[in-house]
């Protein structure tokens, strides 16, 4: 018998290159040294101005040693967490550190997002990977260099040092940094608890009708399609943040999905099903347990552009029939994919093939994994910021069911995630009429006649508010745009409270708005936007009647809420 062939040369580079470097940012890291080394005198002039900004700082570090008071040169900026301590200003030596590593930092990046001659795509790679590894070496990550951790081990007597290492210890064992006490929270104890029943069950979603408290409520019910990236119980986390239940509480009938947490079984799973066994028979549900012709349809993030999808599947059925949704609102969420946020670091043909010989060994893609993803994003507060509390200061985790929930990730069907990332990631497609067909019906959003009500979030990272603006140049009926202060998350779990802590924008929009304008125009209205959109709602969802009971004969209670689904792990 002959030996076995030798793998090629490139074979062996290919195999390196999937194994370290999947996304392609070590390449675009070459690509943007060599594109450097063809600029030579920008370069230069480059590295000449840093040599002068270095040797600036050095002589005000040596006044400093001196005693001499002085001001910061390389100030901090005031959203970094990292510096905050006084310590790094009063001290000259931890000073003096501080301003080489913000000076170092913002030459590179800065530098390297002006690099000529590259292609956009390359350059966020660049940035991104020059961004994690500068991130990483900061001063505050190491203990002998971080104040606050050699305070809190003198003060301890060491403690802190052995409790870092036992926190340690344990997120080796569980394979990643954790952010919150996990043993602190579960789901239908402590979150979850609104109470409802499950009244519909398939092999993708289970539907929840919560109970009423009030005497009387709105005829048309309310249908939530939540993300099935996370878990549904975002909308309801606490008795004082839970959405559903304020909702509950204005006097609307409440249906929320619940989906699958799908593994190999599901891989053939599309989109497709998510919109006919998923959103769909949500609204069929809560239309025959209620008796209402119609009902209002809400998505957030991904479960908005499933119901984005969803309204214009509806419209496109033609006749005068009327449509089973009578108006709609979308949460963070994007249609218009060209400005796709920074996970487009992550977004091109490259990766998603990557991606797509990665689901095909399992038959979808690990929730874990997109976790991961989502947190490099932020890596200085979702990563380092808890390494530097876990490890170095050795405190207890927080207790944050904000957290809790993030980290109780789901996994992605691997068809309906390769033709999501595909045909709206990479080829924008929901925005060209009929260039998709879902359901046998080609999608045109120009054809929603149906009254929008959309909210984006002002400091929103996954959707950004000017991508999820757009929706009102899309669709034909009357939009209403709110801006909610803060991100993808808490800027959508906004409980009201007294006295108001959030603001919020609103206007309506048409065709030609600019969101920069918009921003200029809109009245600034100090508290939760949950108001104004109850209010919104209940001029359009019918007179008060008695509430209809919790399932019925064709659509029978089956468990509690929060359900089964959510517990699957």
């Amino acid at each position: 018998m002959s030996d076995p062939k030798p793998a090629a040369p490139a074979d062996w580079l290919n195999a390196w290159r999937e194994a370290v470097d999947p996304f392609g940012m070590l390449d675009a890291c070459q690509r943007v040294q060599q594109a450097w080394m063809h600029a030579p005198k920008v370069l230069n002039a480059q590295l000449a101005a840093l040599a002068h900004d270095a040797t600036t700082v050095q002589l005000h570090a040596m006044r400093r040693y001196l005693g001499e008071a002085e001001q910061d040169l390389v100030r901090v900026n005031p959203f970094d967490e990292r510096f905050q301590d006084p310590v790094w200003e009063q001290n000259p030596f931890f000073d003096h550190l501080k301003e080489l590593y913000l000076l170092g930092t913002r030459w590179i990046e800065d530098n390297v997002e002006a690099t000529p001659g590259v292609d956009e795509q390359t350059r966020a790679k660049a940035v991104f990977l020059a961004r994690q590894l500068l991130n990483a070496v900061a001063p505050s990550n190491l203990f002998w260099s971080n104040p606050a951790a050699l305070l809190r081990a003198l003060q301890t007597g060491g403690m802190s040092v052995a409790e870092g290492m036992a926190n340690l210890v344990k997120d080796v064992r569980r394979g990643s940094i954790r952010m919150t006490d996990e043993e602190a929270f579960t789901v239908g104890e402590n979150l979850a608890t609104t109470p409802g029943k499950v009244v519909f069950r398939n092999h993708l979603l289970e539907v929840i009708q919560y109970a009423p408290t009030t005497e009387t409520v709105h005829t048309m019910p309310l249908v939530l399609v939540t993300p099935w990236i996370n878990k549904y119980y975002i909308l309801d986390l606490n008795p004082r943040k839970s959405l559903v239940r304020w909702l509950v509480g204005q006097g609307f009938t409440v249906f929320v999905t619940s989906w699958k947490n799908p593994g190999p079984e599901l891989r053939e799973t599309t989109f497709d099903d998510y919109l006919l066994d998923g959103a769909l028979q949500a609204v069929e549900v809560a239309r025959a347990i209620t008796g209402s012709d119609q009902v209002h349809l809400t998505g957030y993030c991904i479960g908005g552009t499933l119901v984005a999808s969803l309204m214009a599947w509806l419209n496109r059925a033609g006749g005068r029939r009327k449509l089973p949704v009578a108006h709609w609102t979308l949460f963070t969420t994007l249609v218009d994919f060209d400005l796709p946020g920074e996970i487009g670091v992550f977004l091109d043909d490259e990766t998603v093939e990557w991606l797509e010989r990665r689901m095909a060994q399992t038959g979808y893609l690990d929730g874990q994994d997109m976790a991961n993803a989502f947190r490099a994003l932020r890596s200085n507060s979702l990563v380092w910021y808890y390494y530097v509390h876990n490890y170095l200061l050795g405190e207890e985790l927080p207790r944050f069911d904000v957290l809790f929930w993030n980290m109780d990730t789901t996994r992605m069907p691997e068809r309906m995630h390769s033709w999501y990332l595909r045909e709206l990631y990479l080829h924008n497609r929901l925005v060209e009429p009929d260039a998709l067909t879902l359901g046998g019906r080609k999608i045109d959003l120009g054809r929603i006649k149906q009254p929008l009500y959309a909210v984006g979030a002002e400091q929103d990272h996954i959707a950004p508010w000017r991508a999820t603006f757009r929706v009102g140049g899309l669709v034909k009926g009357p939009v209403r745009y709110v801006l909610a202060t803060s991100g993808h998350i808490l800027g959508i779990i906004n409980p009201p409270v007294d006295p108001p802590k959030r603001r919020y924008w609103k206007g309506e929009l048409d065709t030609g708005s600019d969101p920069d304008r918009f921003l200029e125009e809109a009245p600034k209205v100090p508290g939760s936007w949950w108001e104004d959109w109850a209010a919104w709602l209940g001029e359009r969802c019918g007179p008060r009647v008695a509430p209809p009971a919790l399932g019925n004969d064709a659509h029978p209670p089956l468990a509690d809420a929060p359900g089964t689904y959510v517990l699957e792990r």
